[in-house]
């Protein structure tokens, strides 16, 4: 069995980049992740497409969001926790994110907050902050992809 999951992260109010990403994986996702700032176009998006499994955090720039800030999911035998990650001070590293995770028996850890695409295997533990799709700090505008089938996770940065 083969699962693909969407993620994306810091869109900051723009609905089209979004947009544009829920239109090319509608049909293969079975899930999209949205790690925070962002929570205007998620709402509109989970109008325009009530079909679809769409799952997000808020982030520090989503003002009056409500919501857990840290969730995790059950996709096939992988568990996958997702926050936007400022409440684990990424920006001066992933440590609390890591130990979050592993006392959650994840498999994925995903963040966001940098606006720094990245994918690392640390024992076991696969982590994706897939950058942002509008305002990119380390290069291209980005979101990710994962693939998880009966041989293992598959991490993927896709370049807009």
């Amino acid at each position: 069995m083969q699962y693909r999951v969407v993620v994306i992260s810091d869109t900051h109010g723009r609905f089209h980049p979004l947009y544009q990403i829920v239109e090319k994986h509608k049909q293969e996702a079975v899930c999209f992740l949205h790690l925070g700032d962002g929570q205007h176009e998620v709402e509109d998006i989970m109008s325009l497409y009530p079909e679809l499994r769409f799952y997000s955090v808020p982030g520090n720039c989503d003002f009056g969001a409500q919501g857990p800030m840290v969730r995790s999911i059950t996709i096939g035998s992988k568990t996958i926790l997702f926050t936007h990650g400022h409440t684990y001070h990424v920006k001066h590293g992933l440590y609390h994110l890591k130990q979050a995770a592993r006392s959650q028996h994840a498999d994925i850890a995903l963040y966001g907050h940098t606006h720094c695409s990245f994918t690392e295997y640390d024992d076991g533990l696969y982590i994706m902050n897939p950058g942002s799709p509008v305002q990119p700090r380390n290069g291209p505008a980005s979101y990710g992809i994962i693939d998880i089938t009966d041989a293992g996770i598959v991490l993927n940065i896709v370049k807009l």
